[in-house]
């Protein structure tokens, strides 16, 4: 089961490198990971994407919660949520296929943030299914290049994150 796991931790060095360490230790993946700074320059806010079974996420909450530097510790998945992800996207773009990339860029609602003689590069937000709906939909032989950053989340109305 993928979870979206949000981590308030401190600012300081080393505090990442925990938190990796203790995926690797126990043997657990980690799918995607952002972090920065919050509002509060003391304070940095992590995304984990992983997954595993309800025991295995219980205990990844558990062992996240005894670091120091881990202040708070909450399951996006576990209730409503906003999802994004950022895609650029580098894709081939001569002659006939210029024109059908844009519109299928224009119907995933990405927009061409460079472009040269031969290529186009698409920026695209969204959940993950529609960034991997986009590269289905176009034809593989065009991709050049494909950078994602990986999930990050926030809850939804009432429900935050704050110490």
């Amino acid at each position: 089961m993928r979870r979206i796991i949000s981590v308030l931790l401190e600012n300081e060095p080393g505090a990442l490198s925990r938190v990796v360490g203790l995926f690797s230790a126990r043997g657990y993946n980690i799918e995607a990971l952002s972090v920065a700074p919050t509002e509060d320059v003391s304070l940095s806010r992590m995304t984990i994407v992983t997954s595993g079974s309800d025991d295995v996420l219980e205990q990844i909450t558990k062992q996240l919660n005894r670091l120091i530097e881990v202040v708070k510790v909450n399951d996006l998945t576990d209730g409503a949520h906003i999802e994004r992800e950022l895609m650029m996207v580098k894709v081939r773009a001569v002659g006939k296929d210029r024109e059908e990339i844009k519109r299928v860029a224009d119907i995933f609602r990405g927009q061409i943030v460079d472009v040269t003689e031969k290529s186009y590069t698409i920026e695209l937000t969204g959940d993950s299914a529609k960034l991997s709906a986009f590269i289905q939909s176009i034809d593989r032989a065009l991709i050049l290049e494909t950078v994602r950053t990986g999930a990050s989340g926030i809850g939804r109305g009432e429900r935050m994150m704050r110490i």
